[in-house]
């Protein structure tokens, strides 16, 4: 250690390292130096040099330690056995858990820690060098590391120290001022101005206190605009390079646009029209507060010639748009004719050939047209006819006539050849009827024998003394036995 000096403060209110009472050591802040880290932060304050990392919102082991409401916040104070003059003895002390006590409890009025229930915020401060005010210095430091990682907070916090020193209080202490000094009164504060940290170590007077408090909310002030800074620098946007961004993609949209040559015609004139009627407005009322405004009539004058040619350009447009309809209108009436010619061409030629088939007798080769509607309507009689001969409801009925047990007992019955003579009679009648009908076309005579086959039943020989009759009608009684 080095030997104490004669004065800390010279004559002319200067200390040791040049600084008036009430000015802080220059400070120096990086964000974001270390990748692994959710945020981190690397501070200089004069010689002290501190490293912070923040880690979290994470699941906080073990769960013994998980709080349902709120998360659990962590700080880890350590000094590097390097970071002094004599070498520290590695591993925490009864110092560095009292800092870190006191630093966690100086986090957690800003932290919102009701976002993230049964989580834990791990804060790990290393102090690489350490030159008196170390605990305010890490505050510092951890409040950025916070920021960096995206934590909610209220505000920033800041924190400084003031003491004692040949009798006067002076802001933020260094090392010999720390180590010789009367005082040490390290302090903690939000942005807004309340206190989360208040530490003693000496004697104060009330009144000592009240002006170092004022020296403390002068350097605090001072920190924060820093830490705003470097913040704001690594965080915020700048406000140009949007501006040229967008024009940079106006450019393009606009050489992306479609040519005249793939575009639809009709589409293409529609769109020149409007802009061009959007331009002609737009240079109207441009000419108009330009004229009264700068009354040079040179640029008047270009201002009208722009006009014109906007006008040219709609008449043009115009006249493009009126030949196109023209030309659609056109391809539309030939197609139409087209489309006539080849259905008159097709119905001429399916004409002749209908006609050719008629005058061959292709169409009817066994019977003329005349002869078939001749025909249709005995034909349509027939088919009438039908249903009377496939009605045969009253032949089945033959279990009446074998209910006549006193046929049996009749020995008359031999007269039955009368009975053939007059069912050979009656099939002869009926077979000259047929015969007697107009000839039918050869399709419609195999139609109607298929139709005879399959409906007229085939008559069994009989049996009994009686006789059987294929239709009711043709003789007087059904199925009587003649004695």
């Amino acid at each position: 250690m080095s030997d104490k000096p004669e004065k800390l403060i010279t004559d002319d209110g200067l200390r040791l390292d040049g600084r008036r009472a009430d000015e802080i050591r220059p400070m120096k802040i990086e964000v974001g130096v270390l990748s692994r880290a959710d945020g981190s932060c690397y501070l200089e304050w004069g010689k002290n040099k501190i490293l912070v990392g923040v880690f979290g919102p994470r699941e906080a082991h073990p769960r013994r330690s998980q709080r349902a409401d709120n998360a659990v916040i962590r700080y880890r104070y350590n000094m590097a056995s390097f970071s002094v003059e004599d070498r520290a003895r590695p591993g925490p002390s009864r110092r560095s858990i009292e800092i870190s006590k006191v630093s966690r409890e100086a986090f957690e009025p800003v932290i919102m820690t009701e976002l993230f229930p049964k989580t834990a915020i791990d804060i790990f401060v290393e102090v690489l060098q350490a030159d008196a005010g170390t605990r305010t210095a890490a505050i510092n430091a951890s409040s950025i590391a916070l920021a960096d990682a995206g934590i909610p907070m209220k505000g920033l916090i800041t924190s400084c120290a003031f003491g004692k020193v040949d009798g006067q209080i002076v802001l933020d202490l260094n090392k010999e001022e720390d180590n010789y000094g009367e005082a040490d009164f390290p302090v903690a504060m939000t942005q807004d101005g309340d206190i989360t940290l208040l530490q003693m170590d000496g004697h104060l007077t009330p009144e000592e206190i009240k002006k170092g408090l004022e020296l403390v909310k002068k350097g605090c002030k001072e920190i924060l605009e820093i830490q705003r800074a470097v913040l704001r620098k690594k965080f915020e946007t700048p406000v140009e390079e949007p501006e040229e961004e967008t024009e940079e993609a106006e450019i393009e949209a606009v050489e992306a646009e479609p040519s005249l040559e793939y575009a639809p015609e009709a589409a293409v004139v529609e769109e020149i029209i409007e802009e061009a009627g959007e331009f002609e407005e737009e240079l109207s009322q441009e000419t108009v507060e330009a004229c009264a405004v700068d009354e040079e009539a040179s640029e008047c004058e270009k201002l009208e010639e722009i006009i014109k040619e906007a006008e040219a350009e709609v008449i043009e447009a115009e006249a493009i748009e009126e030949v196109i309809e023209t030309e659609i209108e056109e391809e539309a009436e030939e197609e139409a004719l087209e489309a006539e010619t080849e259905f008159e061409a097709a119905f001429e030629a399916s004409y002749e050939e209908f006609a050719e088939s008629v005058v061959t007798g292709k169409l009817c080769p066994e019977k003329t047209v005349s002869e078939k509607a001749e025909l249709e309507p005995e034909i349509e009689e027939f088919a009438e006819e039908k249903p009377e001969i496939e009605e045969k409801p009253e032949i089945e009925e033959k279990p009446e006539i074998e209910e006549k047990p006193e046929i049996e007992a009749k020995p008359e019955i031999e007269e039955k050849p009368e009975i053939e003579e007059e069912a050979g009679i009656e099939k002869a009648a009926s077979e000259e009827a047929f015969e007697s009908k107009p000839e039918i076309e050869p399709e419609a005579e195999s139609r109607e024998k298929a139709v005879e086959a399959e409906e007229v039943p085939v008559e069994e020989e009989c049996k009994g003394p009686w006789k059987v009759v294929k239709d009711p009608s043709e003789s007087g009684s059904r199925g009587e036995n003649y004695e």
